[in-house]
């Protein structure tokens, strides 16, 4: 878009805002959309054929280890300029008028929605075309004096009053640039795609790190206040779900669903409240217990808190994540019921990646094991995991459990959430769960 003054875009900047608003309410009010797994999904640009199914377990788990370098640091980081790394997720999207077509990680651990842009004073290679703000007649930049700049933690002002941003990653990677309201066009399972006008994003003019070549930038799917999923709050009522298929399932594809498509309703629906911690981004809900058979482990409140009397949130949800992490006197708990259910000894990981682990054989079948089920009780939610959810064959005839321990948080991770619905209300505060084939949606 070409330079106007800043009296003017301010004007415009909030003129788009108050458009927005009025706007969404008769917009389309549902739509579903692709996730596409960046590692075993044939529609990534990051699929290889020539890879086994466990090169791309243990690529999603490695990098699964490294995003917790942000969850795993000092107190203090915690509410830092530091977010965790990307997760396992991605979306298309096309940003601008016209609109260009871009690939990007999906994240509910971020809230700033941002993508690649000229001009480029340090990029990380892209395949695709860098976003021009020049080409799009919807492009404003946001000025200093408003609430998104407010809101965004890392925010500065520029010499001619525009807000500027900088947000750093777990694994050193970076982002900067510009924040910027444009239109976000999704891709929709309908076959008619769905169009957002006045998304506030980072334009980033300085980008990089491990960021790969194959995606742009980031869609932020956190609970904070810039994420896409509060941004749309008019036209989606903060509901968002998402049904993982299960990593052997390569030929189906996991779905994304905002507004009225996102509701989880029917037989077998458990909800359990979403509590309020800092930061905003994160999922937070309460573990009070899980069962291993018929044998309970409570989730004592020392387990997994950073100050005394800190009880509230004690797990965060995570599609990001592909392990689920546990403090670690409970993991110990887990692995001890466990084993007392099965009739076999435990075999070590080769890998050392985890830490009960049995050998399933020629056959190939965990169910001789007689592996128990795993459920865990959050509040008002008890979510029931079968061996196909909490073990994976890791390597030929190796079977592990995926959990490992965490002395710093607990999050329940995407391998326990396949084969559920998964909803998120951000009105309601709730989170819901509901048993479902994911290969079917």
């Amino acid at each position: 878009m070409a330079p106007i003054s800043t009296t003017f875009t301010s004007f415009l900047f909030f003129f788009l805002l108050h458009h927005i608003s009025v706007h969404s309410l008769t917009r389309p009010t549902g739509f579903t959309t692709d996730l596409i797994h960046r590692e075993y999904s044939p529609l990534s640009p990051f699929y290889d054929p020539s890879h086994t199914k466990f090169d791309r377990l243990r690529n999603t788990i490695r990098r699964s280890i490294s995003r917790l370098s942000k969850l795993s640091s000092s107190p203090n980081t915690i509410q830092s300029q530091i977010t965790p790394i990307p997760g396992e997720y991605l979306m298309n999207v096309s940003i601008g008028s016209p609109p260009l077509h871009i690939l990007s990680i999906a994240d509910t651990g971020s809230d700033l929605t941002w993508t690649q842009c000229t001009p480029c004073t340090h990029c990380f290679k892209q395949n695709s075309p860098l976003f021009n703000p020049e080409n799009s007649s919807t492009y404003v930049k946001v000025p200093c004096n408003s609430r998104p700049c407010a809101v965004v933690r890392t925010s500065t002002c520029s010499p001619n009053n525009y807000c500027a941003y900088k947000y750093s990653y777990g694994d050193k990677s970076f982002t900067q640039g510009d924040i910027a309201v444009d239109s976000f066009t999704f891709g929709s399972t309908s076959g008619r795609p769905v169009t957002i006008p006045s998304v506030i994003f980072g334009c980033g003019h300085a980008n990089g790190g491990t960021f790969n070549e194959a995606t742009s930038g980031i869609v932020g799917l956190g609970g904070g206040p810039l994420s896409i999923i509060n941004q749309l709050e008019g036209s989606i009522k903060g509901k968002f779900s998402y049904c993982l298929v299960p990593l052997n399932e390569k030929s189906k594809t996991s779905k994304i669903n905002f507004g009225s498509n996102a509701v989880v309703s029917g037989t077998g629906v458990v909800s359990t409240p979403l509590i309020t911690k800092s930061p905003s981004t994160y999922y937070y809900v309460n573990l009070e217990k899980i069962t291993v058979g018929d044998q309970t482990l409570e989730f004592k409140a020392s387990s997994n808190s950073r100050k005394e009397g800190d009880v509230e949130g004690n797990i965060i949800i995570d599609s990001g994540t592909t392990l689920t992490l546990l403090p670690s006197d409970l993991y110990s708990g887990l692995v001890s019921k466990v084993k007392e259910s099965v009739n076999e000894n435990p075999i070590k990981d080769p890998n050392g990646l985890f830490g009960l682990c049995y050998s399933i054989g020629d056959n190939g079948e965990v169910q001789n094991l007689n592996l128990p089920n795993i459920t865990f009780h959050f509040t008002g939610a008890d979510v029931d995991l079968t061996a196909a959810e909490t073990f994976l064959e890791v390597e030929e005839g190796l079977v592990c459990l995926t959990m490992v321990p965490s002395d710093e948080f607990a999050i329940f991770g995407n391998l326990s959430q396949m084969n559920f619905l998964v909803g998120y209300d951000l009105v309601k505060k709730q989170v819901s769960f509901k048993r479902t084939d994911c290969s079917r949606q």
